[in-house]
């Protein structure tokens, strides 16, 4: 407990904000020994039971502790394929870290031990070493087995893949986009996540013999039922994510210079829309830019905006800001970058000019009253406390719906009022025979590690599911 968790050197935030560099520069080998020696080493390991995937963190931290980095990287490749992405994205403070003891006992889940952070560092060093790449998990030897199709190459899906790759099956993967990676390619920011990381996961993949098919919309393209029916796959895993945005519903919204926070991150991020010298991409750039919302997507934008050269950014939430499901390392990066945060309000309306465009938009202020089914306390509106913000620009980033088109192409397979595929909570099947599914189109929108979990658990039904074809 006498050790001082180790701070994570980052970019000066006035200089970042205009970059599309890492914000997070990484620890040295010195600060990654010293944080993993943190660790206490508890018989009961309660660290793991906030871990998706039961990586075994006391495990890999004291290889590190001992500047074993290699062996650490062994340790966590042994459950998880995406060490370099979980120790960036990851909410270490909400699954793992929020169970660590030596957290508890300083009452203050900050100083935990950062096992996120440890994770990544790890991860970085054998990649630019060029070890542990896929290298550490043997290619399946003789005739691959089965066949199985994996439609996305989101998180869920890449582990999903991995593992039935590993277990000697022939496996597709048809993504829908022109890269692979879901998610971590379009929606993650690369200040946030370097692409360069996603790439060399996917390229893993493919060392383990995983072929992938790219602008191939199923449902479109091909429907679902075509894979087993004429194709010969003798499974599926549908793995594509929560990509249908949702919009507020208020006047204006369709006004030139309104956009989903998907759009707008996509054009950001896969299209590299901010590289205009470069790519082609046609982007708008907002001057004074509002975006709505509270979580990590909403972060994501308003620090984008900043980085596409706007002069000022409102992030706009209806509670307070002790109610946002944003990280608050994201929350605090935001803050330091320069958004301002307009907290207790909400759009009412947006306004236009003559063109079309958007002018202006015409806030509400809240109050918190009572709490909500969720437990959070849900936001009044308070009666003639309209005001105006001189904006050209609004992103709107409340949340996303899982995507709606396979399940509306195919007939028989079962979904909830909200649209989520509904599996069997052991297999991750569907209610199609020998069709899985799992990540963000079965949860929601969630965490990459949560969608890694969901992947590997539907990876374990595929490969039940075939060898009982097998038998």
């Amino acid at each position: 407990m006498a050790i001082e968790p180790q701070a994570m050197p980052e970019q000066d935030p006035k200089t970042r904000a205009r970059n599309m560099n890492e914000v997070a520069l990484g620890y040295t080998p010195e600060m990654a020994m010293r944080e993993a020696s943190r660790c206490m080493q508890c018989p009961t390991k309660p660290c793991m039971q906030g871990c998706p995937v039961a990586i075994d963190i006391p495990g890999f931290l004291a290889k590190a502790a001992a500047g074993d980095f290699e062996g650490a990287l062994a340790v966590i490749r042994k459950t998880s394929l995406l060490p370099a992405v979980c120790g960036r994205v990851c909410p270490q403070e909400k699954q793992c870290q929020k169970f660590c003891t030596m957290g508890k006992l300083l009452k203050d889940v900050d100083k935990a031990v950062a096992i996120g952070r440890v994770e990544r560092f790890v991860a970085d060093l054998a990649r630019e070493k060029g070890i542990g790449q896929g290298a550490e998990v043997a290619k399946p030897s003789g005739a691959p087995r089965r066949r199985v199709a994996i439609i996305g190459s989101g998180p869920a899906s890449i582990t999903c893949a991995a593992d039935c790759a590993r277990a000697g099956h022939e496996v597709t993967v048809f993504e829908a986009f022109h890269k692979a990676g879901g998610v971590l390619v379009y929606g993650i920011p690369e200040f946030r996540l370097p692409k360069a990381i996603v790439q060399s996961e996917i390229d893993a993949l493919k060392s383990l013999g995983v072929k992938f098919e790219m602008n191939y919309v199923v449902g479109r393209t091909r429907k679902l039922r075509d894979f087993i029916d004429k194709d010969g796959f003798d499974a599926v895993f549908i793995g594509t994510g929560a990509g249908l945005p949702k919009f507020m519903d208020i006047e204006g919204e369709n006004l030139v210079g309104v956009f989903s926070a998907n759009e707008y991150l996509t054009r950001a991020n896969l299209m590299k829309a901010y590289d205009e010298g470069g790519h082609d991409t046609p982007f708008w750039h907002g001057r004074r830019v509002a975006v709505l919302g509270g979580g990590n997507v909403a972060m994501d934008a308003s620090r984008m905006a900043l980085r596409l050269g706007a002069e000022k950014v409102y992030l706009i939430y209806r509670r307070s800001e002790a109610e946002m499901p944003a990280r608050c390392e994201e929350i605090h990066h935001a803050k330091e970058e320069g958004v301002e945060f307009l907290v207790l309000q909400n759009a009412k309306r947006v306004i236009g000019d003559d063109q079309g465009k958007v002018s202006a938009l015409e806030c509400l202020k809240y109050e918190l009253g009572e709490p909500d089914a969720s437990g959070r306390r849900s936001p009044v509106a308070i009666p003639g406390s309209e005001f105006t913000l001189d904006v050209d620009t609004v992103v709107v980033a409340v949340g996303n719906m899982s995507n709606p088109l396979i399940p509306v192409t195919t007939a028989g397979l079962s979904v909830n009022n909200r649209g989520n595929i509904v599996v069997d909570p052991e297999t991750n099947m569907t209610s199609i025979p020998g069709v899985f599914a799992g990540g963000d189109i079965v949860l929601g929108a969630a965490t990459v590690i949560l969608a890694m979990g969901e992947g590997r658990r539907a990876a374990a039904g595929i490969n039940a599911y075939i060898a009982n074809k097998d038998a």
